[in-house]
């Protein structure tokens, strides 16, 4: 692109435009109203001082390591409040540093420190016992009294906020309750009990009044069993490793043998250098055992694991690590803010925590968002939380007289829009609107929720529940979001384990907010059942959606035997925010199993139906009445026309300083372009609140390929498809496409045809006018498009000439992909291209992307869905947190190792099998009603056979069990 020119006018001083263009679109946008109020001190103002704080006395001694940001206004003239931010678990005192200078940014002391048992800190983990993690909290809060540039309301009392989210929120409810120097907390999603949280039973009536009350049995529930695994995993495993925990490694090893106990502070790198005399074998057996944990959670943890059952000694420990003993102590104003994507602490904490502390006055504003421990918020969220939680310290911590200190938050309520399922099915739709109530219904001066019944159908049914639990239905894997049809790419549930209600097509939008409850009769010929109850979004196809993969367990015991006279029982189900659309029904699913909590070892069969003694019953679904709005939108016309021009000073300045470039870039062409249609070389995208969605991204895919990308939401997956496109640029890195590097508009990207993000059709136009009209758009010649070829690819006979509002959400999306296929495009970029499909059309697409590739072409397919990359693609990049943890073939990342059935001609042999097999190294055998399955740990398939062959053991068949998905798992599991 050549520089612009215009007639020759006489030149200005260097930087006159520039300054003036500048000066004006300032002013413009002050006119608007777009610029934010100035910070209390600009980031650059922020200083920090680091400090190892010793904590605690005797055997429960621990230093501390902090952090703090102090601003350039804060002085002993002129102190400033404060703010403690606590960190998640797993993390330490890095984790918060973004926001810990943004809000020093604004004017606050803040200290940031690493949790005993995190980061550099040593001690062992409590997780948040009031006498060790909140007494800690306690004695940073006398560090920050003893500062001159701290304001304090009296002698040893600082003026001070305390935030953090998950296990940094628990600390913050936990220190307001035991500290009453804490003037302001904004705890994010976190729990209410530990219990509960860990062992939930959503049995019996909630409390009336609220949206997400969440009833919970008193005599324990189901064992959360994969999240409290990963939560022990990351706090058994040392931080710096097995050498680094005895002492020989860096700081973090030092830490951990230290608060061992009886191991020396530090020991030689060289393990065999230590002295055994100066090593106490018990406690090395307890940190390699229980890692960072105290001895009592360890031993609650190890009890838990084994048993999935809940004890006294379990519950103690738990309640003890929980806010909701200390709710009605805590006076300090309470922002909640939970996450509607979140199997770990769901809607109902947040809710038993705004009634428990509002209960005696003390203002509450609860704040839902799109987000959670399953789904990470999206910046523009993020960014949004960070101002509330700003705003929130504003008011309650500055004087009155501060002119920073903001207007009033108040204390409403505000959630995401409910929004239904999008053209991607089985998620839902993002967006950026929020819905704002006065007040958290059923809070104190606040109205009751509002509840509209809906009528379900269904009669008793059977449920099955298999011995070991197994097989297993899959919901939601902790962190990684919903899963849910990894089993068979479209089944959410096992046959024969589920029981379902459902209601008539609704005739009209419901929004549910909240929990819904049902009442339902359910017998077990042992008095005892173990069920989770969901409620889908099922759209006129069929497809069913579970909204945020979320499930409500209930541990039933004194059931009735008798399926003729079932025992009555309450049930909540999840909390959720979530628009049913017209034409869609509601069914509820109550079934026997699932993988991420602990089943019963016995098979049974249970008889579930509806309560209401007939084949009908209601659903109450809770519903609130509020404001919506849009943060992108104004109805203000000045501030859009502001907008507008600046936009236009904005692109007038861009074109004036790219016309005074000296020299013109010229693009290299690799030289095997050709042959490597797509190339990723070091790319790293990062935001500027220091978010980094892909780091050092590096892969290549070649001719006639059929690419998987695969990882979970929050991956990097959209990411690197939008750089991909020329959409948003890479921070670092380098991609081409046919050896020419990507940017926006780059010619080379004619060539590539895409389907990410949603279909964009326009609903009142026909299928094969979308498609014309797209065309079009290129400015390419109309025989150029294979118009009948991608129709032929959409499948959709006589419907391609209907409006496509009158679509499903299936049709909708074979369109979009006939769309991505005009032109019969060298490289064809898919996001989940097989949603909203049924079994037949699934297996066409396969075959339609397998020939397509064989004709010399590249495909690239993104999918969170294991079986269809298994069974579509020749190869896989499997990406987690924003980096490629695995690449390879599919028979590659599978392995050779894991499990296989083995098939053999003579039953009787069987005995035989398992004796040969079991001879060899690492390998375990176990009978199923499949047949024989080995599990080769450290055997390859190959020499397994060759031993049952050469005992004279005739084999019919030998077929590998480890698919795609057990490696996947495995493969992030490693990486987190």
């Amino acid at each position: 692109m050549r520089p612009v020119r215009g007639p020759v006018r006489p030149r200005p001083r260097p930087g006159a435009r520039a300054t003036s263009a500048a000066l004006l679109l300032l002013f413009t946008l002050a006119v608007a109203g777009l610029l934010p109020p100035a910070p209390a001190a600009a980031a650059e103002d922020v200083t920090t001082e680091e400090a190892r704080v010793p904590v605690g006395t005797g055997a429960d001694a621990a230093e501390l390591d902090t952090t703090l940001f102090l601003p350039a206004s804060a002085s002993a003239a002129e102190p400033a409040p404060a703010v403690v931010l606590a960190h998640g678990f797993g993390g330490s005192k890095d984790s918060v540093a973004t926001d810990a200078r943004d809000l020093a940014g604004r004017g606050y002391v803040v200290l940031t420190y690493s949790a005993r048992g995190f980061g550099e800190s040593t001690g062992r983990i409590g997780l948040n016992d009031p006498h060790f993690e909140v007494a800690d909290l306690s004695a940073l809060l006398d560090r920050l009294a003893a500062r001159d540039d701290v304001l304090l309301d009296a002698e040893g009392d600082p003026r001070v906020g305390v935030a953090g989210a998950s296990y940094g929120g628990a600390l913050a409810l936990l220190g307001a309750g035991y500290d009453d120097r804490v003037d302001a907390i904004a705890p994010q999603i976190t729990w209410n009990s530990l219990t509960a949280a860990l062992f939930p039973s959503q049995l019996g009536e909630p409390a009336a009044g609220t949206v997400a009350a969440t009833a919970q049995a008193q005599d324990g529930g189901v064992y959360k069993r994969l999240w409290s695994g990963l939560f022990f995993g990351v706090g058994s495993a040392p931080s710096g490793g097995l050498l680094g925990a005895l002492g020989g490694g860096d700081g973090d090893g030092d830490g951990a043998a230290a608060a061992a106990g009886s191991l020396p502070a530090e020991l030689p790198g060289d393990l065999g250098a230590i002295d055994p005399a100066a090593v106490d074998p018990q406690a090395v057996e307890q940190l390699l055992t229980c890692g960072r944990f105290t001895p009592e959670v360890c031993a609650a943890y190890q009890s838990a694991a084994s048993t999935g059952t809940l004890t006294p000694e379990i519950a103690a420990v738990l309640d003890r690590s929980s806010p909701a003993p200390v709710l009605e102590r805590i006076e300090a104003p309470t922002l909640l803010v939970q996450g509607t994507q979140d199997s770990l602490f769901g809607l109902g904490q947040a809710d038993a925590n705004a009634r428990g502390i509002a209960a005696d006055g003390t203002p509450v504003k609860v704040v839902w968002y799109q987000g959670g421990h399953d789904t990470q918020a999206s910046e523009r969220t993020t960014e949004q939380l960070r101002e509330q939680v700003a705003g929130w310290f504003d008011w309650h911590l500055r004087s009155a007289d501060d002119p920073a200190r903001g207007p009033d938050p108040g204390t409403g309520f505000e959630f995401p829009a409910p929004t239904g399922v999008t053209a991607t099915v089985g998620t839902v739709q993002g967006g950026n609107r929020t819905v704002t109530a006065p007040a958290y219904p059923g809070l104190a001066g606040a109205e009751p929720a509002q509840r509209s019944a809906i009528a379900v159908d269904g009669p008793l049914q059977p449920v099955v529940t298999p011995a070991g639990g197994t097989p297993a239905a899959i919901t939601v894997v902790p962190g990684l979001g919903s899963l849910a049809a990894a089993l068979s790419g479209t089944a959410f549930e096992i046959p024969g384990q589920f029981a379902a209600f459902q209601s008539e097509p609704l005739g009209e939008a419901v929004e549910v907010v909240g929990a819904s409850t049902i009442d339902l009769a359910v017998a077990s010929p042992g008095g005892s059942a173990t069920l989770f109850a969901k409620l889908y979004d099922v759209a006129p196809d069929g497809t069913a959606t579970l909204p945020a993969g979320l499930v409500a367990p209930l541990a039933l015991t004194g059931l009735s035997g008798d399926p003729t006279a079932p025992t009555q029982v309450s049930v909540t189900l999840p909390g959720i925010v979530h628009r049913f659309e017209a034409g869609h029904t509601m069914r509820v699913v109550v079934s026997s199993t699932d993988q991420a909590f602990a089943l019963p070892s016995e098979a049974a069969v249970y008889s579930v139906a509806l309560a209401a003694g007939g084949d009908a019953a209601a659903l109450a679904v809770p519903q609130v009445d509020g404001r919506t709005e849009d943060p992108s939108g104004t109805s203000r016309w000045w501030v859009l026309l502001g907008v507008v021009v600046a936009l236009g000073l904005l692109g007038w300045l861009a074109a004036v300083l790219w016309g005074r470039r000296s020299r013109r870039r010229v693009s290299v062409v690799e030289p095997d372009g050709e042959d490597v249609p797509l190339r990723f070389t070091g790319v790293t995208k990062a935001y500027k609140d220091g978010f980094v969605a892909v780091r050092d991204l590096s892969f290549e895919v070649r001719r006639g390929q059929v690419l998987g990308l695969l990882g979970p939401n929050g991956a990097g997956k959209t990411t690197s498809l939008r750089m991909l496109m020329g959409l948003i640029r890479p921070t670092e890195g380098r991609i081409t496409v046919f050896g020419h590097e990507i940017r926006p508009g780059t010619p080379v990207l004619s060539r590539l045809g895409s389907f990410v993000e949603g279909t964009g059709l326009m609903p009142h136009l026909s299928g094969r006018d979308n498609l014309r009209l797209y065309w079009a758009a290129t400015g390419r010649p109309a025989d150029d498009a294979h118009m009948d070829e991608a129709i032929e690819v959409a499948g959709l006979g006589a419907a391609i000439d209907r409006p496509v509002r009158r679509y499903s959400q299936g049709m909708r999306q074979r369109v979009a992909i006939a769309q991505a296929m005009l032109g019969l495009p060298d490289l064809l970029v898919l996001d989940e291209p097989t949603n909203g499909l049924d079994p037949p059309q699934i297996h066409a697409m396969r075959e339609v992307l397998r020939s397509y590739a064989a004709t010399g072409r590249t495909v690239i397919v993104s999918s969170h869905l294991l079986s269809e990359i298994e069974q579509t693609c020749s190869h896989v990049v499997v990406m987690a947190k924003g980096q490629k943890i695995a690449q390879g073939t599919v028979e590659e990342i599978v392995g050779t190792g894991g499990s296989v059935l083995v098939g053999l001609a003579d039953d009787a042999d069987g005995d035989r099998a398992a004796a040969v097999l079991t001879g060899l190294p690492g390998v375990t055998v176990e009978r199923t009603d499949e047949g024989l399955v080995a599990d080769l740990d450290g055997t390859g398939r190959a020499p397994a056979l060759q031993a049952l062959v050469a005992a004279g053991i005739a084999v019919d068949a030998f077929t590998p069990r480890r698919r795609l998905e057990d490696a996947f798992l495995a493969l992030v599991g490693e990486d987190s």
